[in-house]
């Protein structure tokens, strides 16, 4: 079954090339995000 999904995942995105750049950019900001979350939310400064 999964790799029924992944032929279709695959053929969809040859079909449209734009499509794996964006998916590519969107993990990209999404990873230095989701660093600049987790560096923030654990330094804390207090007595």
């Amino acid at each position: 079954m999964s790799q029924d999904n992944n032929g279709k995942m695959a053929q969809f995105l040859a079909e449209h090339p734009r499509l794996i750049g964006v998916l590519f950019t969107m993990m990209l900001l999404l990873t230095q995000a989701g660093n600049v979350a987790a560096s923030n939310s654990s330094s804390v400064v207090g007595p």
